[in-house]
């Protein structure tokens, strides 16, 4: 994956484009607020834990680990939040999705989903991966239950696998969508992206 690249996509409901340090003002209003960030590996619901997040975001973006996207919604024109490629191998063809959050007004919208299907609809075509991985922290029922539902297979737990906030280890559980399923899942769960996006 080219990091260097100005990506952009879009469909009928969302646009992704690279985040920028310019969207600190924009994103500080669905930012600042402690339940977004309950599960998170990091904070980002002040001043000074945004603009960290915002300036690691674009040097993991700069040494090629991370691709960070701002998450535009196209009914209102509003920065939703953002969302993310990262652990890319063209070696393995695979990438990961994640560091995705929103504000709680985007939340239940059909927002998120709109973003996958841009993300998986890239990363199968473009970058031409056989798997894509999305992680969460096990206690995040939420965003496990997103995942299931947006045909996602739970692949198991990883436990005691990162450092999150107050330095307490989180257990993982992984997801995946692999190649073969996309074909299927885009007239079913992303058909409405697929059908005028």
């Amino acid at each position: 994956m080219d990091f260097s690249a100005h990506i952009v996509l879009e469909n009928n409901r969302v646009r992704l484009r690279p985040l920028e340090i310019t969207d600190f003002e924009a994103l500080k209003t669905v930012a600042f607020d402690a339940g977004l960030w309950q599960y998170t590996l990091t904070r980002a619901d002040d001043a000074v834990s945004l603009a960290a997040y915002l300036r690691h975001a674009l040097e993991a973006r700069a040494e090629g680990q991370r691709y960070p996207f701002v998450i535009v919604d196209r009914q209102t024109g509003q920065l939703a939040g953002s969302t993310s490629y990262y652990n890319a191998s063209e070696a393995e063809q695979r990438i990961s999705i994640g560091y995705t959050w929103m504000g709680e007004a985007f939340q239940r919208t059909g927002l998120n989903r709109a973003c996958k299907h841009l993300l998986l609809s890239h990363a199968f075509g473009q970058l031409g991966c056989e798997r894509v991985e999305l992680e969460t922290d096990a206690r995040n029922y939420k965003s496990r239950t997103a995942m299931a539902r947006m045909g996602a297979t739970e692949e198991g737990t990883l436990r005691s696998h990162r450092l999150t906030q107050g330095g307490l280890r989180r257990d993982t559980v992984i997801f995946s969508i692999i190649k073969p399923e996309w074909s299927g899942l885009r007239q079913s769960v992303f058909q409405e992206f697929e059908a005028r996006g």
